[in-house]
């Protein structure tokens, strides 16, 4: 089947070709996601959570003790 002078073996060329664009550009963008996530900063601990977490594990020491 012709479409506009076109044979099947030149259309297939064509989406071969897209097909390559296609996933090059995803790949582009996959290793720019993956380098991006490689330079973030760790995120900061929660002192006041482990803290929180300590006293209810009696992990403490006792403050009156501490004060005097």
């Amino acid at each position: 089947m012709l479409i506009y002078g076109n044979t099947p073996k030149d259309i297939m060329k064509m989406m071969w070709r897209r097909r390559i664009k296609m996933l090059s550009i995803i790949v582009v963008i996959a290793v720019a996601v993956m380098l991006i996530g490689c330079t973030a900063k760790p995120k900061p601990t929660l002192k006041a959570l482990d803290s929180f977490w300590d006293t209810l594990g009696g992990k403490t020491t006792d403050l009156a003790s501490k004060a005097k």
